[in-house]
Formats: structure tokens, C-alpha cells, sequence
């Protein structure tokens, strides 16, 4: 097995340490070798690298120069994903970015570009498709418990809407067709915003609402509120039952058995880890988790090591990444057909988009306003610390 060296790129607090204690299982498993990581600010990067015993860098540039690194994991704000994987990949170096992939479609097809024309891999951390409760719902539709599924429903609480899109998509398992849309801003609660540049507290959040039709037939009615304390949730319909959240209704309204799902842990080299998650049908639905072996804690590192695996059999084997570009595209092309669908007077959107709408003009506007490059200009935004939310928030309400 051949060892990939590894660097992590926006190594603060967060997700970033959640990813750092992956790849720390991963490489004492042989599947890379974690050597490095960059973060902007100092104090960070000094903490994070007393952690995780890596050499620190606050400059992308000075750790791809120095350091002979196979791949980039970047955990940075969305708005530097641009510069992250143009740098990368210029030095023939592969990326795999969190999400939303980028700030607008043309700039992910930019990344795209960038990739194909340097052969290096572009994946995408998406991960709530991989959770290990999503996985176990691929399994009951796929035996046939629920029937032919016939609706579904999503609420997406935080504005990180994509991944409720891309759960909904990878359970139906059809492309959408067109969207309509309708949105509105609403006086809210203040809180305080994340960034002096984006003012001192902000007193009105927006919510939108969209109804997705799919080609199979089956049609989405997607919520997205003002950002409030629900937690998200996802229902699918079926003609023999349903997935109400995480629990699994088979039969009809008056007359039906209820399944919750059920976590089962274990311990590895004296660690919590996952063992499965099931449902007790007849037989019993089951999805064991496939990286007991190496400590995956919950569903959720489950996810992050099936990414980082598929990214190693991508790079080595020469297959695609688990979640490419164009799939993340597709998760964040929804939402702009929702927007354009609501600034056209709640009219349908055929998918896929054929142009630029006028958000994406907005945003990359923006982009240009906040960092004073545009975002196709990566070596300018090398030093750049990149807002928390970023562009995408201040035009769109988006995170």
C-alpha cells in the first residue's frame, strides 16, 4: 500500500480538529502520512501543531514549496476553496476541499478546469450522504421496506442548506429536473455577527422555500427558516411505509409498526467506536461500520474516513474521488435555481442552470469588494485570511 503524504489547510478550531483526529487514525494505519498543516493565524497554527505533532505553516504557499505533499485537505473558510485548490493543483498537488465547493458554480467549474488541466483529483467533503444513519436508509430502500419512494420532505435549519439537499439526492437517487422557489427577509432576534466588516449585529435573517421535482417523479418540499434552535430533518415517503427522521414506519397511518434505528458501540484499542447501527426489522436492516479497524468513534468519522479512503483508492488507483465536483455542484446549483426561480416572480428553473444568474453575479461582486482579487486570482489571495461564512453569507443568508 502506498503511503500519500497529507497536509490540512485551515487548521483553527472545528471541523478542522475533528479532520486532524482522522487523519491521525489513517496514518497510523499506513494510508497517509499527516505532515503538515496551514493556518493564517499564528497562535492557531503554533496550538494545532503542538497537537497533532505536525510542522505548522501560515502560509499555503511556503508549506507547498517546502514540504513534497501528495494531497491538500482544505478546511479553510468556503472563500478560499478557489485559492486552496488553483494553488494545489499548479504544483500538481490533488484536493480535497470541505464544502460548499465554492462561492458561485462558475467558480467550482473554474477548480474544475484547474484540475483536469494539471491531472490532479478534485473530491469534495460532503459527508452527510456517508453518515452511517444515511447509509442505513440507502439499505432499508434498497430491500424494499418502504416501496417505491414517492415524496420526500426536507428542513434545513442552519443555512448550510446544501447538505440537506445532498441527503435528500443520494435517497432518491434521481437527478432533479426544476425548482421553484419563493424567499423573503423577516425581522428576527438580533445577534451579533461574526465579523466587524459585516456590522455589529444583524436584525434580520431570510427564509426560503422550494418545491424540487425530480425525473423519477418524486417532488421535494424543501424549508429552509430564519436560522433558528430546530434541529434538520429529512422524511421520505414510500408506498409501503416511511423514513421519518431517523426512524422507519412501515405500514399505513392506522395501522403501523415503528422501527427506531439503534447504535451499538464497541471498544478498539480502548476506544469508543461504532459497531453498527440496525433496525430490528425481520430480519434486522444493518449497517455495520466498515472502519471499526480503525477507531471511526461515530457516524459522522465514519463519513470523514470514507472520503479520505476514496480519495487514497483516487490518487493511487486512478478511479474518481467518492464526491466529486460535479456532485457538489449539483447540491449548491438547487439553491441558485431556488433564488433565481424567486427573483423571476416564482416561476419554474430548469435544471442544469445554461447561465450565470444574477446572485452568482452578486457574490463574486462581493468577493472581489471584501478581498480585492478576484477569486481566479490565486496567487494574489495567498496571504489572505478569509472570512468566517464569507461572501456568500453577507449577499446570500447562505453559510
Amino acid at each position: 500500500m502506498r503511503t500519500l503524504r497529507i497536509a490540512m489547510v485551515g487548521a483553527g478550531s472545528g471541523r478542522g480538529q475533528s479532520w486532524m483526529a482522522t487523519l491521525t487514525k489513517l496514518s497510523e494505519a499506513g494510508f497517509y502520512d499527516f505532515c503538515a498543516l496551514c493556518e493564517v493565524v499564528p497562535e492557531k497554527a503554533e496550538e494545532s501543531a503542538k497537537r497533532w505533532r505536525v510542522k505548522a505553516y501560515t502560509n499555503l504557499l511556503d508549506l507547498l514549496d517546502n514540504e513534497p505533499v501528495d494531497v491538500l485537505l482544505n478546511g479553510a473558510p468556503p472563500d478560499a476553496n478557489v485559492m486552496v485548490v488553483g494553488m494545489a493543483a499548479k504544483r500538481k498537488v490533488h484536493a480535497l476541499t470541505e464544502i460548499p465547493i465554492a462561492p458561485t458554480l462558475p467558480l467550482a467549474r473554474f477548480m474544475m478546469e484547474v484540475a483536469k488541466e494539471n491531472g490532479v483529483k478534485l473530491g469534495v467533503c460532503e459527508q452527510v450522504w456517508l453518515w452511517a444513519k444515511e447509509q442505513l436508509k440507502r439499505k432499508i430502500i434498497d430491500a424494499g421496506l418502504i416501496g417505491e419512494v414517492t415524496h420526500a420532505r426536507l428542513c434545513y435549519t442552519n443555512k448550510a442548506d446544501y447538505h440537506g439537499i445532498n441527503a435528500v439526492r443520494m435517497l432518491v437517487r434521481s437527478p432533479v429536473e426544476r425548482v421553484l422557489g419563493y424567499t423573503q427577509v423577516v425581522k428576527i432576534p438580533p445577534f451579533k455577527e461574526r465579523h466587524p466588516m459585516m456590522g455589529d449585529m444583524r436584525y434580520e435573517d431570510r427564509w426560503d422555500f422550494a418545491v424540487m421535482e425530480f425525473e423519477n417523479g418524486v417532488t421535494c418540499l424543501f424549508s429552509s427558516p430564519p436560522r433558528t434552535r430546530l434541529s434538520a430533518r429529512w422524511d421520505i415517503e414510500g408506498t409501503l411505509g416511511q423514513l421519518f427522521g431517523d426512524n422507519l414506519y412501515i405500514g399505513s397511518q392506522r395501522d403501523c409498526k415503528h422501527y427506531p434505528f439503534v447504535e451499538e458501540y464497541t471498544t478498539v484499542q480502548g476506544e469508543r467506536v461504532l459497531d453498527h447501527i440496525r433496525v430490528d426489522t425481520d430480519p434486522p436492516i444493518v449497517f455495520e461500520n466498515p472502519y471499526k479497524a480503525y477507531r471511526a468513534s461515530d457516524g459522522d468519522e465514519v463519513a470523514r474516513m470514507a472520503l479520505l479512503l476514496g480519495m487514497h483508492r483516487a490518487i493511487t488507483e486512478g478511479v474518481e474521488p467518492v464526491y466529486g465536483a460535479e456532485n457538489a455542484c449539483r447540491d449548491i446549483e438547487i439553491l441558485f435555481a431556488m433564488r433565481e426561480s424567486a427573483r423571476r416572480g416564482n416561476t419554474w428553473v430548469q435544471l442544469p442552470l445554461t447561465e450565470e444568474t444574477d446572485l452568482e453575479k452578486q457574490i463574486e461582486a462581493e468577493f472581489r469588494k471584501v478581498y480585492g482579487h478576484d477569486p481566479r486570482e490565486v496567487e494574489a489571495l495567498v496571504d489572505t485570511q478569509f472570512l468566517i461564512g464569507g461572501v456568500r453569507y453577507i449577499v446570500a443568508n447562505w453559510d
